[in-house]
């Protein structure tokens, strides 16, 4: 098993993205630790997990409260031993549809200033322990932040290019100490399109239809490909992203 004996918190683990990535985590032998806002999901997917033979435990906290984020990672630092592996997947509330000229402001800056907070606070609050450690890996997720054309998608890109230069720059302070900071790039996940939401085959085809495998990734791909980004066999990757787009996204 690629992370057998390690010990990753995932937030927005009750997502269907969180969900995927915690029971790939889980299936390759990680002990994970569930932490989002609302506690009935999260006990879902540790049901999932548990049933697969998986270990398991849940916490109900906002990743945006820094007192609750470095209070649930001490936690687990003290239970589990070490936090080896952080990954932060929570809703940012992104805005879309509306264009920027004609955007409030506090619509535009909601989903930069959401995941900027959440993946500063719970990658400091894992680099703390991982420091001390002398190793960890630090995930994030997102696309590449490049404008997208026909389509007024607010601050998300803007949000998800911050992300990437927070990932850049974290990567550049602690690989001395050992840490990995890695992202994955998709162009969208179909799957995670609500099927009554109008409009969603329409979606869904705008999601593969630049594609070069004329295939987007699914939520079972971005939870394989997270596993082995956390694990010894991506130990030679810091700092960059790891395209999982089908070729939507060229470097």
């Amino acid at each position: 098993m690629l992370l057998e004996g390690q010990n990753a918190i995932v937030y927005g683990a009750g997502g269907a993205i969180g969900g995927a990535v915690a029971r790939a985590f889980a299936g390759e032998g990680a002990r994970v630790h569930l932490a989002g806002r609302t506690l009935a999901r999260l006990e879902r997917v540790a049901e999932e997990i548990r049933d697969a033979g998986g270990a398991v435990a849940t916490a109900e906290l906002d990743a945006l409260d820094e007192r609750a984020v470095d209070e649930h990672a001490d936690a687990v630092a003290a239970r589990a031993g070490s936090v080896d592996i952080s990954m932060n997947l929570i809703s940012i509330g992104d805005v879309q549809g509306t264009p920027l000229a004609e955007m409030a402001v506090g619509d535009f800056l909601q989903p930069i200033v959401n995941l900027m907070r959440s993946a500063f606070l719970t990658a400091r609050a894992a680099a703390r322990h991982m420091i001390r450690q002398g190793s960890g890996v630090i995930l994030m997720f997102g696309g590449d932040g490049d404008p997208v054309r026909d389509y007024h998608i607010g601050g998300f890109q803007i949000a998800l290019a911050a992300q990437e230069s927070l990932r850049r720059q974290l990567a550049s302070e602690l690989g001395r100490h050992g840490i990995r900071v890695l992202s994955l790039q998709t162009g969208g996940i179909p799957e995670t399109i609500p099927a009554d939401f109008e409009g969603a085959e329409a979606i869904a085809k705008s999601l593969v239809d630049p594609t070069m495998l004329n295939r987007a990734a699914t939520l079972a791909d971005v939870g394989h490909v997270a596993a082995f980004a956390a694990s010894d066999h991506a130990r030679s990757m810091t700092a960059t992203a790891l395209n999982i787009s089908c070729g939507a996204i060229v470097d």
